[in-house]
């Protein structure tokens, strides 16, 4: 990098990773409008898998021909990619882009390291499937080691104002909080919400409290007699508060290289109408 990027605390380096759906713009505006808020570097990124197409018994020449008319489309596809990321990040100072022939997945888990927050689009329903540049939103927050931003279909800006913490008494729900300051010490409200039967046991207060010594305007709801499904109560929370953010664990393991998730991560990445901050 050759320019200092200097910033107040917050996200020093925000990173999107770019495919080819619809969404893709309005991800990278989204991403832009918080890194011009906290005087952030952007990187934007993309990476896609490079199939070996299969050739039978052809010529040696033959295959060569086929192998590189891949890798022209592949490049071609990562071009694509770039004019789109720097078309809508606009005139920002501190862009960077970088791109591979490579799994997403695992580019995007080795490029986070140069990022504080990872902001990553929820694939719409109408979309077509990206097939080598697709990207589990579930999968990553699991590996990255940094929260990720989700953000839902035809989302292109985040507000902040009004921003809704679903707590749980657990480390990764205190990481998220922790992870998410920046957001909310500029947010002119923040509602820790705890859920269920034990809600008064979650030390949601504590939180609270917590929050307002870092100058966050915070308060404490405990919901403890919710007939719903709390992903349905949170989302319903959200929407009657006006709530654009909503901060959350994430909560999963690893099992036959497969991400079996707890039920509010999986329901809040598949229904959530507003963004999500998770980390694990």
């Amino acid at each position: 990098m050759t320019a200092t990027v200097k910033a107040q605390a917050g996200y020093a380096s925000i990173m999107v990773p770019l495919n080819l759906g619809s969404g893709a713009a309005d991800r990278v505006k989204l991403a832009a409008s918080l890194a011009d808020r906290f005087g952030s570097r952007l990187i934007g990124i993309a990476a896609e898998d490079f199939i070996l197409p299969y050739v039978g018994d052809g010529l040696a020449s033959v295959d060569a021909l086929l192998i590189e008319e891949s890798k022209r489309a592949v490049s071609a596809d990562l071009a694509r990619a770039e004019a789109i990321f720097r078309k809508a990040a606009g005139d920002m100072k501190h862009l960077v882009w970088r791109s591979a022939i490579e799994t997403p997945r695992n580019f995007v888990l080795d490029q986070a390291r140069a990022a504080d927050l990872v902001v990553l689009a929820r694939q719409a329903h109408h979309d077509p499937v990206q097939g080598g540049m697709s990207l589990s939103p579930g999968d990553l927050v699991m590996s990255l080691g940094r929260p990720l931003l989700v953000v839902p279909p035809d989302v292109s800006y985040l507000s902040g104002k009004h921003i809704l913490v679903a707590w749980k008494d657990t480390r990764e729900a205190r990481r998220a909080v922790r992870d998410a300051l920046p957001l909310l010490a500029r947010a002119e409200s923040v509602t820790v919400l705890s859920i269920g039967p034990d809600a008064e046991d979650q030390g949601a207060e504590d939180v609270r409290d917590y929050l307002v010594l870092h100058g966050v305007a915070a308060k404490a709801v405990l919901q403890t007699d919710s007939a719903k499904h709390a992903v349905n109560e949170l989302i319903d929370f959200a929407t009657e508060h006006g709530s654009d953010l909503i901060v959350s664990g994430a909560y999963g393991h690893n099992r036959m290289r497969e991400w079996m998730f707890g039920g509010m991560t999986r329901d809040l990445l598949q229904a959530s109408p507003v963004c999500c901050l998770m980390s694990h």
